[in-house]
């Protein structure tokens, strides 16, 4: 039995592939904590997992103004203090985390106390934590033709985002009985993710009437503290009612990707890949504000395998019109999940979980790993 710890909170994004990597290392008998954030998405989430261990490590965004960038330093410096005693205290085998600044202090502390560290990125445009944080690392997993210049040994992996077990396709009649849908409307699905949620939630709050008239039901994940909750009911055609609902945070996923005919959402990669893992088709309107532009990046990519469709921020107002083209053509809907189904054909989980385990042992890795000298 090794010890773990999965550095992986902050957003969604990163919290949700820790615990997905943490139930397959318990599976194999590991122990493992998560060090998260003490942000309410994580506390809701990891509350679903009594059985995993986690504590909550203080952190804050990096900014340049003054005010942020002291409370930064400061967040950062106790991170770092109370990781390198739980470190001193614990002594794992390995630690791996999953990017955002949240991680920054216990990867330090690892790499001073003389514990293997591994780093999974899962954007396209590899983010400015793993890009500071790489030369401290042993190991560095990387989405599928990504390149990080410059680093200097490291082993690199290309692989994907670890998805829960628990995000699975159901049947499509089942996943809408257990959501209480109606089974003969179109359902549009709409998620914002935890930053670019307002524009999206505005844009369902202005289309509920227009929908209803084409018997399209909306289901809106709103974010946090981001809109009002609850079922509607409008009016459509000769009076028929039809339902949209609002939730602030979704612990099914699995079942309302599944039930969806059509995602509307932000391009996070844990999104992506959760709608890879139901085979659900999207259109994706990157969050235009996200650092580097790598949302852009990871919806492109996702287009170009065939997953979906991108627009921009700026089509807004056609948007309507081209959720409409796209949920009534039910060739289109199919060729997006056969697509979608070749797309998730590997199983990222067993392959992080065998090489995490040669980590922690010290054993060189026989899973064809590439040395990190030459990439480009």
């Amino acid at each position: 039995m090794s010890k773990f710890i999965i550095a992986c909170g902050g957003t969604g994004g990163h919290l949700s592939p820790g615990i997905a990597l943490a139930e397959a290392l318990l599976a194999r008998g590991h122990k493992v904590t998560l060090f998260i954030s003490h942000k309410e998405v994580d506390t809701r989430l990891v509350e679903k997992y009594p059985h995993l261990a986690a504590v909550r490590v203080a952190s804050a965004p990096f900014g340049v103004r003054p005010d942020v960038l002291a409370r930064f330093i400061n967040k950062q410096a106790q991170g770092l203090l109370f990781s390198w005693r739980f470190i001193k205290a614990q002594r794992p085998d390995a630690i791996i985390g999953f990017g955002g600044f949240t991680n920054a202090g216990v990867v330090l502390a690892g790499r001073i106390s003389g514990i293997p560290v591994a780093l999974h990125e899962a954007n396209r445009v590899p983010g400015r934590a793993v890009r500071q944080l790489s030369g401290l690392a042993a190991r560095l997993y990387l989405p599928p033709g990504v390149r990080m210049p410059g680093i200097r040994g490291v082993m690199v992996r290309h692989t994907g985002l670890p998805v829960r077990n628990e995000i699975t396709r159901l049947p499509r009649d089942v996943a809408r009985a257990q959501l209480g849908v109606d089974p003969a409307q179109k359902l549009l699905v709409i998620m914002g993710g935890s930053q670019g949620a307002s524009n999206l939630n505005q844009w369902a709050e202005q289309n509920l009437a227009a929908f209803a008239l084409d018997d399209v039901q909306i289901y809106c994940i709103t974010g946090m503290g981001k809109g009002a909750v609850g079922r509607r009911e409008v009016h459509g055609k000769n009076g028929r009612v039809v339902y949209a609902w609002f939730e602030a945070f979704s612990d099914r996923v699995g079942v309302l990707l599944s039930a969806a005919d059509l995602v509307l959402s932000r391009a996070g990669a844990g999104t992506i890949a959760e709608l890879v893992r139901c085979e659900t088709p999207a259109i994706l309107i990157p969050y235009p504000f996200a650092a580097d532009n790598h949302q852009w990046a990871n919806a492109t990519y996702f287009e170009q395998q065939g997953g979906g469709v991108v627009l921009d921020e700026s089509a807004l107002s056609s948007l309507r019109q081209e959720v409409l083209d796209v949920i009534f053509n039910d060739w289109m809907l199919n060729k997006f999940r056969s697509n979608l189904r070749r797309m998730s054909h590997e199983n990222s989980i067993d392959i992080i979980v065998h090489d995490l385990e040669d980590l922690a042992s010290g054993k060189p890795s026989a899973r064809n790993l590439r040395h990190a000298p030459s990439v480009i």
